[in-house]
């Protein structure tokens, strides 16, 4: 393994030569700081002025002029296929991260969602694919989905499901909790 130097800005095209790529998943595609490892197994670190969504970007191009490329690492998804539109609706209302194809849609493997959707009409079949969402509402940003962790459950309207978290960012609204009522 070797240190490559770091990284000196993102690249939006694809440059005439790729020295390497580096593979990341999407939470990893998130990023602000951090040493990332390339499929040859070097090294280099990456140090952006903000946390920045790497999906709209081809790469890196590092400090000595090379350049590293980002490719989206195959995740386990469910594919969608039914009444797109009503189905968008409720991944949406559910802040769950969704990319969109005119004849199906994709999101992570999560056995509450699946079950939903099913409940809603939705074929629903299991792929590991690349998976990249649609980016924020303004272009700039992620949505952040809900955890269906092993906590205990509360409702969202007339759907039941696990305690969920929506990020470490406030984005504007308030989902009424079993928490909250005690309050």
């Amino acid at each position: 393994m070797t240190d490559l130097p770091p990284a000196a800005r993102l690249l939006t095209q694809q440059p005439a030569q790729a020295h390497d790529i580096v593979v990341l998943d999407y939470d990893a595609r998130l990023i602000r700081r951090k040493r990332l490892t390339t499929v040859q197994g070097d090294s280099f670190l990456v140090d952006l002025p903000t946390v920045t969504n790497l999906d709209p970007f081809w790469g890196f191009e590092l400090e000595d002029g090379r350049n590293i490329q980002i490719v989206a690492a195959e995740e386990s998804v469910l594919v969608i296929t039914g009444p797109l539109a009503r189905l968008c609706w409720h991944i949406g209302n559910r802040h769950t991260p969704c990319e969109i194809h005119h004849d199906h849609l994709l999101i992570r493997e999560d056995h509450v969602l699946e079950k939903m959707l099913t409940g809603l009409g939705a074929q629903i079949t299991r792929a590991s694919r690349p998976f990249a969402p649609e980016s924020g509402a303004y272009g700039t940003g992620r949505t952040m989905g809900h955890d269906h962790g092993p906590a205990a459950h509360h409702t969202h309207g007339d759907h039941t499901h696990g305690h969920h978290h929506h990020g470490h960012d406030d984005h504007g609204h308030h989902h009424p909790h079993a928490e909250d009522a005690a309050e």
